[in-house]
């Protein structure tokens, strides 16, 4: 009896756990715009995408924060990303995406639903 408890207390502690999240490759604020200039640019008429830490924000799109459940290395400067969200109307939902580091003022995502999404980086 007493082994059972052991192991029941030790399973009810890892799942009361939280999950650590991943850090994201890339910080700072990040402009979606064609822009082949190799400096960072003025962002502020642009949609910005910031990134700090295990947090995401989107100015412009449908989901204004996420945060960061995992990020795993897929070859030379590509990730995998899964972030995770909660609006009023969703709670806990997953979004997974594709961010590809194209040099120091670039980087692109490649969401599964929505297209690439090319980023340079704000002044």
């Amino acid at each position: 009896m007493t082994n059972r408890r052991l192991v029941t207390s030790l399973i009810l502690a890892v799942l009361a756990t939280p999950a650590l999240a991943g850090s994201y490759p890339v910080s700072g604020k990040w402009g979606q715009s064609a822009s082949t200039e190799m400096a960072p640019i003025d962002c502020s008429k642009l949609r910005v995408i910031a990134f700090n830490g295990d947090q995401r924000t989107d100015s412009k799109g449908g989901v204004p924060a996420y945060r960061n459940r995992t990020v795993q290395a897929s070859g030379a400067g590509q990730f995998r990303v899964v972030d995770e969200f909660t609006t009023g109307q969703i709670g806990n939902a997953k979004v997974n995406y594709t961010l590809r580091v194209v040099d120091a003022d670039t980087v692109e995502m490649n969401l599964e639903k929505g297209g690439t999404v090319r980023l340079r980086k704000c002044k």
